[in-house]
């Protein structure tokens, strides 16, 4: 056997070269395998703990929310011909948001090499065939953990948003609880809406830096309990270009950047900063932009009292195409449905 051959009969190549370079260049990782088949999941398994990852191993689908519940797990390989259907148990996972951004790879054979095509297109990260190459699977298990931590890991991100939030909560108490409500939802609408796991991450620290750049502007205007003048309305307006500038210096900017400084746009081509239009305008600033508007609308300000959920509801389908996408308004909608929130009539 070479060092390229596929493993065959359950033999495993020690001589996989640079095999614990995977936890030399991204740390320790735990991969969970979800395989009925033993000798399939023993395989796999010894590739996986030969590239320096650690591994857990569940032989059904029913097995697999505890193991998520009870280990760190950073990639899921699911088998497509569990019982039940692999696919199905990939987008079981991905609807939960615990775990909406877990990157998922599916193994599959021959026989199932269309289902796993398809499931490519609704979800999954990757797809390894068997018989297993062992090159291949640390390569695509490496590609997803790189894509999974070069955004959930940017320090400069953290120290940036832990600095800047710290100085705004000092100002507005409300902000963090306001960017948990919304990061929620929109997470939810990106993965119904078929968003990368890559733009998903980007939605999610577009969510925590979309109004740092309010930080800019007067607090006098800020906290403000009566109406803006056109003036002060222009000062709150430049948050989305002081937000963008702050984003500039990150890793993962050409992503965030877009939807920082897009996201008070509207599908009119109305809105600021750009007067963008449609699809013109990134999706993810226009998913921030729904689920942002719902929140402020159910929310108390000090100039008015807060919509009910049922009013605010009413509020987003008049906006339909006007200030909003109108698919993103409909599939929000059906979120809150999901969620058991009461509609209006």
């Amino acid at each position: 056997m070479t060092d390229s051959d596929p493993i065959q009969a359950g033999v495993i190549d020690t001589r996989i070269a640079g095999k614990t370079a995977a936890a030399i260049d991204l740390g320790s990782a735990r991969i969970l395998i979800v395989d009925r088949d033993v000798m399939s999941h023993r395989v796999i398994a010894s590739i996986l703990e030969q590239g320096g990852y650690d591994t857990v191993v569940e032989g059904d689908s029913a097995a697999v929310f505890p193991a998520l519940e009870a280990h760190a797990i950073d990639v899921v390989l699911i088998d497509m011909g569990l019982p039940g259907g692999g696919a199905e148990l990939m987008e079981r996972v991905h609807r939960d948001r615990r775990y909406v951004n877990l990157p998922i790879i599916m193994i599959s054979s021959p026989t199932y090499h269309e289902a796993a095509m398809a499931a490519l297109g609704s979800g999954a990260d990757d797809v390894v065939m068997k018989p297993i190459d062992p090159h291949v699977l640390l390569a695509r298990v490496k590609a997803a953990l790189r894509t999974r931590r070069a955004l959930l890991g940017m320090e400069a991100a953290h120290q940036v948003i832990a600095t800047l939030a710290s100085e705004m909560n000092t100002r507005d108490t409300d902000i963090q609880r306001h960017t948990e409500r919304i990061g929620e939802y929109a997470s939810e609408v990106g993965h119904r809406v078929g968003l990368s796991t890559a733009d998903l991450h980007a939605v999610a620290y577009s969510i925590l830096l979309h109004d740092l750049g309010r930080i800019g502007i007067s607090e006098s205007i800020l906290l403000k309990q009566g109406p803006l003048t056109a003036e002060e309305l222009e000062a709150v307006r430049r948050h989305t270009e002081i937000g963008e500038r702050i984003a500039a210096p990150l890793h993962g900017a050409d992503r965030l950047g877009p939807i920082i400084r897009h996201h008070h746009e509207r599908w009119d081509g109305q809105g600021y900063p750009d007067g963008l239009s449609g699809d013109a305008i990134p999706l993810g600033a226009r998913i921030i932009g729904i689920v942002d508007a719902f929140d402020a609308m159910t929310q108390y300000r000090p100039y008015r009292a807060a919509r009910s959920v049922a009013e605010a509801i009413v509020e987003l389908r008049r906006e339909r195409a006007r200030q909003f996408d109108p698919r993103l308004v409909d599939e929000f909608v059906r979120v809150l449905e999901w969620d058991g929130v009461p509609q209006a009539g």
